[in-house]
């Protein structure tokens, strides 16, 4: 496996975005300040509501599990980015 030094969560809403936080400090281990929430309005969309919500990752060491990250990001109606360099 190959680490990847950030992952990136897609949620639908704030709330969404929130809860994998907590989930990633308390399943993953992750560290209570490290999973940072970004809003990030989608392409031509001027209404606040129209927003997806990011859960930023930063995996240095190659700890967290590309796969069990994005079925946490799919549980919450998210889905996990992947990088140009990932194998699909």
């Amino acid at each position: 496996m190959t680490p990847h030094p950030r992952h990136i969560l897609v949620l639908p809403d704030r709330d969404a975005a929130e809860e994998v936080a907590e989930e990633l400090v308390e399943r993953f281990g992750a560290d209570a300040d490290d999973p940072r929430l970004l809003r990030e309005a989608l392409a031509g969309e001027d209404d606040a509501e129209d927003a997806q919500w990011l859960v930023v990752l930063e995996d240095g060491d190659g700890r967290y599990d590309a796969g069990a990250l994005a079925q946490l990001a799919e549980d919450h109606e998210g889905w996990r980015e992947r990088e140009e360099s990932e194998p699909e």
